[in-house]
């Protein structure tokens, strides 16, 4: 028996485990890996305090090493289902292990969004790919297409920019959503062209990715282009299938929370981070919610011991 699970090993959940870890709580952290959607999508972070530039590999890192100076339990392991049983919670993972506890922070994060177009599942790890900087250093020299017209999307290309041989990046609206400067770095790079008005219809290849088509909204004709790869950047979707009937959810499945104690419908059930219903998706915002959920995880405890 735990006094408290964690779900997730990203920003939030570290950070609650952390809190708790010095708490002395008897406390297990469960995650598929560290870093969440940092080291997949933060190539650089300029605005950490405390780091004037640092990638978000070696910021995992170091939140990861800190972690581990405290008495926590840290297994590595998917959940699959989170229920509630003689007023203890279950956790369930995959590979059919329960665990219980009194109290149980949600940091589950969230998982790239799919495009659903044909090609897109039959070609994941053959040219298609949601994590620039696991698979970038793949197309050296090579071609390859961007979807999406945000920070991450450019954020990417920016990346990619130092390996490929020309990036093409494809936004649905009229004008791309990046910060500006975001887009003079890409422009910089000389290696980036930006096509809008562009609905992505189709991803064709043989063994590998060859082309990718689209739709002109505005001359409403099909374009073909050879590409190498496509790097789909269009959002995140929160990852919460596991957990059902004891949270509410809003209508794009994000957990419905006090944003006083991150609790949800669930006496002694909280959710922080990217799993929730917040709108600011920020490294610092999901510490700042991690450390909130533990210090009213902690607070729910007492009460139970009185």
């Amino acid at each position: 028996m735990y006094e408290l699970i964690i779900i997730g090993g990203g920003p939030a959940g570290i950070t609650a485990g952390i809190y708790s870890g010095r708490q002395k709580i008897r406390t297990l952290l469960i995650t598929k890996t560290f870093g969440g959607q940092i080291t997949q999508k933060a190539v650089m972070i300029e605005n950490y305090p405390g780091f004037e530039k640092i990638s978000g590999r070696d910021l995992i890192q170091k939140f990861e090493r800190h972690l581990k100076r405290f008495d926590i339990e840290i297994k590595m392991d998917e959940v699959t289902e989170v229920k509630k049983s003689n007023g203890n919670f279950l956790v369930i993972t995959k590979d059919k292990s329960v665990f219980e506890s009194r109290a149980v922070i949600l940091a589950s994060g969230s998982d790239p969004r799919r495009l659903e177009i044909p090609g897109e599942k039959e070609f994941l790890g053959k040219g298609v790919s949601y994590c620039p900087t696991c698979d970038g250093p793949l197309f050296s020299n090579k071609v390859v297409a961007i979807i999406g017209g945000g920070n991450v999307a450019f954020e990417a290309a920016l990346y990619l920019s130092g390996i490929v041989k020309k990036v093409y990046i494809l936004e649905f609206g009229e004008k791309v959503r990046a910060d500006a400067t975001n887009q003079e770095l890409v422009k910089k790079t000389g290696k980036a062209e930006i096509i809008t008005s562009a609905q992505t219809k189709e991803i064709r290849g043989d063994m590998f990715v060859k082309e990718l088509v689209y739709e002109d909204r505005k001359e409403k004709r099909e374009v073909v282009l050879p590409v190498d790869g496509v790097f789909i950047e269009i959002g995140l979707q929160p990852a919460t299938s596991f957990i059902r009937d004891l949270v509410e959810f809003n209508e794009r499945d994000e957990i419905i929370v006090d944003f006083e104690t991150y609790q949800t419908k669930t006496p002694g059930l909280f959710a922080a981070g990217d799993c929730n219903i917040g709108k600011a998706r920020q490294i610092i915002t999901a510490c700042g919610e991690g450390a909130k959920a533990a210090m009213a995880a902690f607070g729910y405890l007492r009460n139970l011991e009185k």
